[in-house]
């Protein structure tokens, strides 16, 4: 019986990044085996167990079959002849398919260390297609590394997404790797991964639209829709947005691949148009409630608090009671965190200021200073609770006028010099 250190943990360390989980690999055993040795049994599909010290996962050494499409469609052989050899070549990139043995020695049977020398990722063997979540990882890592994809694999890539693979995948670990992707230094490439091998078009073809559509120079230097998409999800990862953040910033302008083609390169009343599409991407990706209700209310609100310093403050009460600040401060904060990538996400706009967040997150302070509590009571007291709204809302607008008027002035100023 032999142990092994396989996979991320080894690929890691001759990244000489920090190795966050080990796993090991098993040769030369079964699980009676292991069960005699103390591992406890945890895998529910395959022969996985935990160190009885460590708790480290350990799995039997094994091959595996492709019965189905989609990526349960398996079958695997796990038993005490099955070699280290075999049970790397079923695993997905050549990066990932090393092992390290007890004396620190690296086992690389498929060139997994010249591939990260060069920055390659490159598939292990042909049953790389046998499982469609990989086009998801190997996007993934491509945004984790900024390494660049062999050709050979990025065809088979797209093999698989005209053999139909990609529409095996289950939305639940769609998500669960574009989530991962999308956190990671440069999701910006995992989108262009995706669009590369054509599965863009099949998970999220409401964002592969967008390519190639033009909007106004004088807004938009980079003029294509999705190259601007793609700027707005790399600042916010720049920014260290969060998740929802990011996931917004993807989604911000969908709208525009609905814009009529006679009206190009404007825009008029994308923000509006997006919302429903927004909604089916929300809905096909079965993305967590906090995400999904980020990305509604920065695709249909961008456009106004961009536009802040040209509205009435009845307008800025109205926005800020139908996007909920009052209630989820927090979530409206973060949603102009959003805007600012927008704004920056521009060719040669990366440094553009964005005075609009403070300004907005100002008038909802001042709005909050109105007590709302007082005046419903003197409200009641007075046998006018019908009043109360109106009263409140009227006490807002009187701390909000004054700022906006001081911000206006302010632009104006601003502009003229």
């Amino acid at each position: 019986m032999q142990t092994y250190l396989v996979g991320g943990a080894v690929r890691d360390y001759l990244l000489g990044l920090p190795v966050k989980d080990r796993d090991w690999v098993v040769v030369g055993a079964d699980a009676q085996t292991m069960l005699a040795q103390g591992f406890q049994p945890v895998g529910k599909d395959f022969p996985v167990f935990l160190h009885p010290e460590t708790h480290e996962e350990y799995a039997l050494a094994r091959t595996e079959r492709k019965t189905a499409k989609g990526y349960v469609g398996f079958s695997f052989h796990a038993d005490k002849d099955v070699t280290l050899e075999q049970d790397l070549m079923r695993r997905d990139l050549t990066i990932n398919a090393m092992a390290q043995d007890a004396d620190g020695k690296i086992i690389d049977p498929f060139g997994g260390q010249r591939d990260l020398a060069a920055g390659i990722l490159r598939h292990v063997s042909p049953a790389f297609a046998e499982d469609p979540v990989r086009i998801l990882r190997t996007a993934r890592f491509a945004a984790r590394y900024k390494f660049e994809i062999a050709e050979e694999t990025i065809k088979l890539m797209r093999q698989m997404v005209e053999n139909g693979e990609a529409d095996a995948l289950v939305a639940e670990r769609v998500w669960q790797e574009f989530a991962k992707g999308l956190m990671e230094k440069n999701p910006r490439k995992m989108i262009e991964v995706l669009r590369e091998c054509g599965a863009l078009k099949v998970l999220l073809p409401e964002v592969n639209a967008l390519f190639g559509v033009p909007q106004r120079a004088d807004y938009h230097p980079e003029i294509d829709s999705g190259i601007h998409t793609l700027m707005t999800l790399q600042r916010a990862a720049d920014m260290g947005l969060s998740l929802p953040e990011r996931y917004a910033a993807l989604l911000h302008d969908l709208g525009k691949a609905k814009t009529p083609s006679d009206i190009l390169p404007r825009h008029h009343g994308h923000d509006l148009a997006g919302v429903e599409p927004v909604r089916e991407v929300n809905q096909r990706l079965r993305a967590p409630k906090h995400c999904a209700e980020l990305a509604e209310l920065v695709c249909r609100w961008h456009i106004i608090f961009h536009q802040v310093g040209q509205l009435k403050s009845q307008t800025i009460l109205n926005v800020l009671k139908k996007t909920d600040a009052f209630r989820r401060p927090e979530r409206f904060q973060t949603a102009l965190n959003v805007c600012i990538a927008d704004t920056q996400g521009r060719l040669n706009r990366e440094h553009t200021p964005y005075p609009q967040r403070a300004h907005w997150l100002a008038l909802l302070e001042a709005a909050n200073q109105a007590d709302s509590g007082k005046i419903a009571a003197e409200c009641r007291a007075q046998g006018k609770a019908h009043l109360i709204a109106e009263q409140i809302d009227r006490a807002r607008l009187a701390q909000i006028a004054p700022l906006q008027k001081a911000f206006r002035a302010a632009q104006d100023k601003t502009e003229k010099h």
